[in-house]
């Protein structure tokens, strides 16, 4: 066979989506496996010269024309929970192809659609009702007069999706759990989400540039904020930290939804001087931000099954970070990251975490260096890259995958957020037997500190449960209390 002509489907700067990024990063990686025709939605001109400069890039409305000129060899679908990808579904109607399902619950796109693309929201309000009965519509008329509702989350719209497709690709088991219980028949695969391992930056030189107190505790979380990102139990964390570390601060980096009322939260909670909101921020300070931060929390509940590439990010940068335990977040490896459960014990969790992190940064080190090996190991953009050519080639009947192009096709401006080799995290003694060590000349000093929190918590042994689950999140960072 000669080598496959795939149609690359996907927003891409400045589309206001992580998937633009996601699809930049994986391109160049890609194309050592296959020739790509990149399609963007139609009046977008991309950002990036690097795509005009090592690939076609054609409007979504010419995939028609292409197909029936010279049929590819594969299509592929990018599909997400923003309107940004209003074209694609379109198209992925009218011809179909392999979808790249980054989020199972696609419910607040297709409200967006109806109204927007096909202009009949009755039509939306219909489709829930059938697809779901009384209960769909009900959510259906709060969610139309703008009361959106965590409900929405138990009603995921992407069965659409999953039926228009020839093939699926997503990022976790849980994704593809969902999607085949919809659609046992569907062919399904998991392929890692790749991202860039991003440069190791000095805490006080990105304090500097960005006016940053130099030793004050940063927590610090990234994306676009909401009110499912857990704001509340984290405000309340905070509000405890500050008791004993007045100069405690919590950084939100990136843009706040309209429907969030962010600023009134902070201000009920007496935090206006402890939490500062940037809006977007570029590539160059969203790195310094995360290189400043002590603590990073990437919280959210109710999960719309989607994996975060921001997380990522966070984990390959080496930073401490808590996640809610759920959805994809729970499929992480112990000693990655901090697991929060989302149930009654949440807000202690968020504070004992925060505590222990903060009074040994020993451990912090520890974690942050198993969260950026594990990020090497196992979300290289190239595993990404050859994850979906072994899918396509499966799914076609191509023969075996094989590079046609020695390197990617281009390489991101800044060298260090190439994926990193075994021989380079070596240099940097970034070895297994290190952090091993380092975990095990600590734990009898963890375990006093966590108990000290707990104590400080007013938590006694009566308080069974929690301490139940204290201890068992303990033991996935690497604590255990028989040492």
């Amino acid at each position: 066979m000669n080598t496959p002509r795939i149609a690359y489907c996907s927003p891409v700067n400045p589309a206001p989506t992580g998937i633009s990024d996601y699809s930049e990063e994986l391109l160049p990686y890609l194309g050592q496996y296959a020739d790509v025709t990149l399609f963007v939605e139609d009046g977008l001109t991309p950002s990036n010269a690097d795509l005009n400069r090592h690939l076609a890039v054609l409007p979504l409305r010419r995939l028609v024309r292409e197909q029936r000129r010279r049929p590819f060899d594969a299509i592929l679908y990018h599909m997400g929970n923003s309107p940004a990808h209003g074209g694609i579904w379109t198209m992925a109607q009218r011809l179909p192809g392999v979808v790249v399902l980054h989020e199972v619950v696609l419910h607040h796109f297709m409200l967006w659609y109806a109204a927007n693309v096909q202009h009949d929201i009755q039509r939306y309000v219909g489709d829930m009702a059938n697809r779901y009965g009384e209960s769909g519509a009900h959510i259906a008329q709060l969610m139309i007069r703008s009361r959106f509702t965590d409900a929405a989350f138990n009603f995921p719209c992407c069965e659409p999706v999953v039926q228009a497709a020839r093939g699926l690709i997503a990022h976790s088991r849980y994704a593809v759990e969902r999607v085949q219980a919809l659609h046992p028949d569907l062919p399904t695969a998991v392929v890692p989400m790749g991202v860039p391992l991003p440069p190791l930056i000095p805490r006080a030189e990105a304090r500097a540039r960005l006016g940053l107190p130099p030793e004050a505790l940063l927590l610090a979380s990234f994306g676009h904020i909401n009110g499912y990102k857990r704001m509340e139990p984290a405000l309340r964390a905070l509000a405890e930290l500050r008791r004993t570390r007045p100069d405690a601060h919590y950084l939100l980096v990136g843009s706040v939804s309209a429907n969030f009322d962010l600023n009134g939260l902070v201000e009920r909670m007496g935090l206006a001087d402890a939490v500062t909101t940037t809006g977007y921020v570029p590539r160059a300070a969203f790195e310094d931000y995360v290189a400043a931060a002590d603590i990073c929390l990437n919280l959210r509940h109710p999960t719309a099954g989607e994996t975060s590439a921001s997380l990522l990010r966070l984990l390959g940068a080496g930073k401490p970070t808590l996640v809610s335990a759920t959805g994809s977040f729970a499929e992480l490896p112990p000693g990655v990251a901090a697991q929060v459960d989302v149930d009654a014990s949440e807000g202690e969790l968020i504070l004992a975490y925060c505590r222990l992190l903060m009074e040994q940064p020993e451990v912090a080190e520890a974690l942050g260096r198993q969260a950026r090996a594990f990020v090497a190991a196992e979300h290289t953009l190239d595993q990404a890259a050859q994850g979906t050519m072994r899918f396509l080639a499966k799914l076609h009947g191509w023969p075996v995958v094989q590079r046609v192009r020695p390197a990617p096709l281009w390489e991101a401006e800044n060298a260090d957020w190439r994926p990193e080799t075994e021989d380079r995290r070596a240099k940097r003694g970034e070895g297994r037997g290190e952090r091993g060590d380092v975990e095990a000349d600590n734990r009898g000093v963890l375990i006093a500190s966590v108990a000290q929190s707990l104590v400080e918590l007013g938590i006694t042994e009566r308080d069974e449960a929690l301490l139940h689950t204290v201890a068992q999140r303990l033991a996935e960072v690497g604590v255990t209390s028989d040492e």
